[in-house]
Formats: structure tokens, C-alpha cells, sequence
């Protein structure tokens, strides 16, 4: 390899890995309020408007989801149809794998979320907390198991749909936000078109 590559090679890591240690308070409070508001929303409708509900709201896998459509916003995996289709894609997964081997916990699991990751990279929604969606069907409470294929529903399309509305308002509010990204905007206009 030649000097000049390696050289070039050196700097550009060395300006990447100072971009990524700027400490930027501007995006860290975006960050905070509206994964704040998001799964506050959340929260809200499990444990305050309807405790007394069979409804499940709250899933583990949405605070990750967080971390990227509130965090990292231009990342792929962060754009609205990763976020909304990999958590659908990987709950369908998670609830038919589920009631295809109820007894079988240590082959399901692994299974779901196996299957989670191929299928969202066949449809192009790979969202990594949808692994954790697929794994909440198999192993969650009796009471998400007893929800079936109402799962996808409720908590996963209702969450997913919160976290993405919030996203959109709080991810834009400042010009040095931008969500969906400009590549996810171009391909939903170009989707568009073809229709």
C-alpha cells in the first residue's frame, strides 16, 4: 500500500473518530425530548389511560428504537420504513413462531430472531430492536403470548406509529435536523412516481 494511502487513510480516521467525540448539546437535548415525549406517550397510555386494559403498549425492543430514530436519525436502520416494517416484519415473525413451538423456548427464540433479521433484510426494513420484537413474541409474559397476532397490532404497529409521528415532529423542529433522511425522502417520492 502506498504511503499516500495510508496517510489519507489515517486522516480521514482521525477526522471521523473526532466528529464522533464533539460533544453537540443542541442534538443530545433534541435527542432527550423527543425520545422523552415518544415513549413518554407510551408509557402514558400502559400505565395511566388504560392499567385496568388486557392492551399491552410497552415493549423493551422501543427503547431501542429510540437510540436510532431520536439518536442517530440519518443512520438507514433509523428511516420510517425500518422502524415501522421491521418491528411488523419481526412481530409476525416472533407471534407464528410462537405458536408453532410454544414448548420449545430454546429452538423458538433463536428462531424468531433469526428469522427476524433475514426477512427484514429481504424487505429491506432491517430495524435491529425488530430482533427484540421477534424475541418479546416467544419469551414475553403469558399476557403478550395470549395477544397472538393482536401483538402486531398492539403494541408493535401502535408503538412504532407513536415513536415515528414523534420522530417526525421533534427530528425536524431545528434546520440542522433532518428526518427521514434526503436518501429515504428521494426513494419515497421515486415510489411514489411509479404509482
Amino acid at each position: 500500500m502506498p504511503i499516500k494511502k495510508i496517510k489519507r487513510t489515517y486522516r480521514k480516521t482521525k477526522y471521523v473518530l473526532y466528529k464522533e467525540t464533539l460533544v453537540d448539546f443542541t442534538e443530545h437535548f433534541w435527542a432527550f425530548i423527543g425520545s422523552f415525549i415518544g415513549l413518554g406517550i407510551i408509557t402514558f397510555l400502559e400505565y395511566k389511560l388504560l392499567p385496568e386494559s388486557d392492551l399491552v403498549f410497552l415493549i423493551g425492543s422501543f427503547g431501542a428504537s429510540c437510540v436510532l430514530v431520536y439518536g442517530v436519525i440519518q443512520s438507514p436502520l433509523a428511516q420510517p420504513r425500518n422502524l415501522v416494517g421491521g418491528h411488523l416484519v419481526s412481530a409476525i415473525i416472533g407471534v407464528t413462531i410462537q405458536k408453532l413451538l410454544p414448548d420449545l423456548i430454546w429452538v423458538a427464540a433463536p428462531l424468531a430472531v433469526s428469522l427476524s433479521i433475514v426477512f427484514m433484510q429481504i424487505t429491506k426494513t432491517l430495524h435491529p430492536p425488530g430482533g427484540a420484537t421477534a424475541l418479546i413474541a416467544v419469551t414475553g409474559s403469558a399476557e403478550i403470548k395470549n395477544l397472538g397476532y393482536f401483538y402486531v397490532i398492539s403494541p408493535v404497529l401502535s408503538g412504532a406509529l407513536i415513536l415515528l409521528v414523534i420522530a417526525l415532529i421533534f427530528n425536524n423542529l431545528t434546520s440542522k435536523r433532518s428526518y427521514p433522511s434526503q436518501v429515504a425522502r428521494t426513494k419515497f417520492k421515486r415510489f411514489f412516481k411509479k404509482i
